[in-house]
């Protein structure tokens, strides 16, 4: 399934319907429906052609049960959110990735556990990390502004 978020890209909107779902894991379209037609006012039409879209996309499996539709994701949110930064970290110059990552952690709620996962992590990479990383955007080092 990787490879399909790697080559995925989804809607804002998607995103929300996404959210449910990994939430509840296992969900009836009406359950989608109730939490989105509350959080971001949206109609069940909208809500039901976003589902489809997810579907269609193979994102989001369905099964019938009875009379209801059960919905479960297809890749893990883990998974779908790496894809997704590394596809946006892989625009950037790599010598400005690492002011980026520091902003962003002092800006996003992080647990302990999570900032001591993160120090060890980094306590790690540092025994091996370079001095200093080079910009990567121009061919040949020509003359740079980073």
């Amino acid at each position: 399934m990787t490879e399909k978020v790697m080559k995925m890209n989804i809607s804002d909107a998607e995103w929300e319907v996404m959210r449910i779902i990994w939430t509840l894991d296992e969900v009836k379209s009406s359950e989608i429906i109730n939490q989105l037609s509350e959080r971001m006012s949206w109609t069940e039409s909208t809500i039901k052609t976003l589902i489809r879209r997810l579907v269609n996309k193979g994102l989001v499996k369905t099964r019938k049960k009875g009379r209801a539709y059960i919905y479960s994701a297809m890749v893990s949110e883990n998974e779908m959110m790496y894809q997704v930064a590394k596809d946006m970290f892989a625009h950037m110059c790599d010598m400005h990735k690492g002011s980026l990552l520091i902003r962003l952690i002092k800006e996003i709620p992080l647990s302990k556990s999570a900032i001591n996962e993160i120090q060890a992590e980094l306590n790690q990479m540092e025994q091996s990390a370079p001095e200093s990383v080079p910009c990567d955007c121009l061919h040949n080092n020509q003359k740079h502004h980073c």
